[in-house]
């Protein structure tokens, strides 16, 4: 998932890349922060999205969802370990706000080197405020008539919720386009300038999850879906490695929060590459302006193509840099069955598709500083945290 990883959700100002990161007058501080969550559509929020932003790049797939099946396996690791508030950044579509959702930050950052992702993170956007809870969101989402009795189900488990779902037959279509029709004006209110090609995107995308609902399945473009890609409705009951259901979809709390972030404006799409001059850069400077550090930095396997493409050691410099404390981490996402060798640390013997995994952000730094990595698979080996039994290095 090259393009998910190389974009990340970000609410800075900063541009250039300087490794050492600015002392911030506490009275700028306070500024800062009313800025980023001061949750009005005064422009404000469009036009911090095109100043933290780079030109976007291409990816061969819309990245609607993940692909990565573990992706909620590091969940009980990041509670055990306390990692807790700060700042956020991830890439991708909907799988950070998992994450956002466990760790509770006080903003997160979602940087995705296609334009593209940052306008399916509008539309989420829209969706999350015009829904009161979980079932009105997946019902506007996925084409579904929402209930009159929608509020009565706020305390009901996500399998109730998805049970319901699949007994209740699509909207129809005149119903549909209404659906997105409420979303484009929603969005449109953001300050984002958006184009004819824009627009076009943004129907797309939703008539997509409109249309293939629950069933949806990541899918790449010029070539052949891989087998074991997860469907939408997998990802949502996925579990972590106690066995619970852990997406943000899973309880009413975790769901809201995100909402609480979104109405905010404290949620923050960015076009941006992760190896660039200056999308991570500047949001390390953003976060540090705010008297804040980085609770999580969750790259996916973005890191794969950075090194394949010889970007990977600015990619370490920028997240090297990035203001941090000792319980910070780095989660990837390593595909070992179809790209290369199992995981020593992956799960069922690495049959599954993916692996996740976890190092400290200041365990990176080190290894950076000493001269890098001599090989991809001593990246994704060395200081992996094992997240069966995680302990802080």
């Amino acid at each position: 998932m090259r393009a998910v990883v190389r974009f990340v959700i970000v609410a800075l100002a900063g541009a250039s890349a300087s490794v050492s990161l600015p002392v911030v007058p506490a009275a700028q501080r306070v500024a800062a922060v009313g800025l980023i969550g001061s949750g009005t559509q005064d422009g404000a929020f469009g036009a911090r999205i095109a100043r933290l932003s780079e030109p976007a790049g291409y990816f061969d797939s819309d990245n609607l969802i993940s692909n990565e099946s573990s992706y909620l396996h590091p969940v009980g690791a990041l509670r055990a370990l306390r990692v807790r508030g700060g700042a956020f950044i991830g890439v991708g579509p909907d799988q950070s706000f998992s994450y956002i959702a466990a760790i509770r930050p006080r903003l997160a950052y979602l940087i995705d080197i296609r334009r593209d992702n940052m306008l399916q993170h509008l539309m989420l956007k829209a969706l999350f405020e015009r829904s009161r809870n979980r079932l009105e969101y997946l019902c506007r989402w996925l084409g579904y008539d929402v209930p009159t009795d929608v509020e009565r189900w706020s305390g009901r488990n996500l399998e109730d919720i998805i049970a319901l779902l699949d007994s209740t037959p699509p909207n129809e279509a005149s119903e549909a386009a209404s659906e997105r029709t409420a979303v484009l004006a929603r969005v449109r209110s953001y300050g984002v300038p958006l184009d004819a090609r824009d627009l076009a995107t943004l129907e797309r995308f939703h008539t997509t999850f409109q249309t293939e609902r629950l069933d949806l399945r990541f899918t790449s473009l010029n070539r052949p879906p891989r087998a074991g890609y997860p469907t939408l409705r997998e990802l949502i009951l996925e579990r972590d490695l106690t066995g619970r259901r852990a997406s943000y979809l899973a309880s009413e709390s975790d769901w809201l929060f995100i909402k609480s972030l979104q109405a905010r404006n404290l949620v923050i799409p960015v076009v941006g590459d992760l190896a660039g001059p200056h999308a991570l850069a500047a949001i390390g400077r953003d976060i540090a302006a705010q008297g804040s550090q980085v609770s999580a930095l969750y790259v996916s396997n973005v890191e794969q193509y950075l090194w394949r493409d010889d970007s990977f050691s600015q990619f370490a410099q920028n997240a090297a840099s990035l203001p941090r404390n000792s319980r910070s981490v780095l989660i990837r996402s390593y595909f070992g069955r179809n790209f290369g060798t199992p995981h020593p640390l992956a799960r069922d013997g690495g049959m599954s598709l993916s692996t996740q995994l976890m190092q400290t952000l200041t365990d990176f730094a080190a290894r950076q500083r000493a001269g890098g990595w001599g090989s991809y698979w001593d990246l994704v080996t060395l200081g992996a945290i094992d997240l069966a039994s995680p302990r802080l290095p």
